[in-house]
């Protein structure tokens, strides 16, 4: 941290805040110059003591220097890191999530996941919990759901990706999925991240409706920081004025996540945009901004989906998707995985 000294501050009061460095567990190195004084603080651990010192007499300004989110920092990390998922990989390369929003029976999921495999996708998102704006919307299957989840990658090998909610269904979630899934409405559920923190298995982080980047990279510091290193960050648009879709897909997230953070990110289109016939364009829109990968919301019957049907593909508008994808990801020479 820097901290910035008025014009007129005194000796004292320069002592007095270098004094309250020492007893913050820092160091103060005192920098005298020709209009004001400014004190550098090294061996600061994170924001710790920064407000405290804002409000000691002489002190303009406290300026953080480096990142609060050290450990996803690319300071602390300058490679990207890859996160290995059920057979496949996210980092390195280009990888797709599909599936529906919710599981709604044992015919839909078994007739998606079989799909994907063909294709060559290896990761299906399912949703056996459901977070609803309305508390009469369809809510998922819950434990039916993840029953069903299990059988459908005994069936045909595909890894789970599915939601979690809250810390009383972790444990059972965590038993089946393959990456946990924390939405937009969590983000900064903090007692949640806790509890992710602990699991062994990789968690995909998507980013609050209304959170800025700083936020989000704190909520993902929450995750790495109590022990659990492979964090997956998700874009899923962010609630502006707009109402051309249904939310404002923020690509230019991709290229300043990439500079900030060694966190792999993929990119959501379904949620980002609302709308199925806009998901194949920010697809591969979002392939060219240099994401790590996609999160699509797929049903075998959109128009009879419980829960946002209105922008799902269909199992053959994917298909079609997914062909002009690996032609994008060749011209690109990005590996689709």
């Amino acid at each position: 941290m820097l901290v910035v000294m008025a014009a007129d501050a005194t000796g004292a009061q320069i002592e007095a805040v270098a004094e309250k460095i020492r007893q913050l567990g820092y160091a103060p190195h005192v920098i005298p110059a020709t209009t004001r004084t400014v004190i550098a603080v090294t061996g600061n651990r994170g924001p710790e003591g920064k407000e405290i010192l804002e409000m000691m007499p002489g002190v303009i300004e406290v300026m953080r220097i480096t990142p609060a989110y050290r450990l996803v920092s690319r300071e602390s990390k300058p490679d990207p890191t890859v996160i290995p998922v059920a057979g496949t990989r996210i980092g390195g390369g280009f990888t797709i999530i599909a599936g529906p929003c919710s599981v709604e029976n044992e015919t839909m999921i078994m007739r998606t996941a079989e799909q994907l495999m063909r294709l060559g996708v290896r990761l299906m998102r399912g949703g056996a919990y459901k977070p609803r704006t309305s508390p009469y919307s369809f809510q998922g299957l819950g434990e039916e759901g993840l029953r069903l989840l299990e059988k459908a990658r005994a069936k045909t090998g595909i890894g789970i990706v599915t939601e979690v909610m809250d810390e009383k269904t972790a444990d059972r979630i965590e038993a089946v999925a393959d990456m946990l899934q924390v939405g937009t409405r969590n983000m900064q559920n903090y007692p949640l991240l806790r509890r992710l923190s602990r699991s062994t298995k990789p968690v995909l982080l998507k980013r609050g409706m209304a959170a800025t980047l700083e936020e989000w990279l704190m909520a993902a510091e929450y995750l790495v920081s109590g022990g659990n290193p492979h964090v997956v960050l998700c874009e899923r648009g962010v609630r502006t004025f707009a109402d051309h879709t249904r939310s404002l897909l923020d690509l230019s997230a991709i290229p300043v996540i990439k500079r900030l953070s060694h966190l792999p990110i993929v990119v959501d289109p379904s949620h980002g945009t609302g709308k199925a016939e806009y998901v194949p364009a920010m697809s591969r829109a979002a392939l060219a901004a240099g994401a790590d990968g996609l999160l699509i919301e797929v049903h075998p019957n959109p128009r009879e989906a419980l829960s946002d049907g209105v922008q799902s593909l269909d199992l053959d508008a994917f298909a079609a998707l997914y062909e002009s994808l690996k032609a994008v990801a060749q011209a690109l020479n990005v590996p689709l995985l």
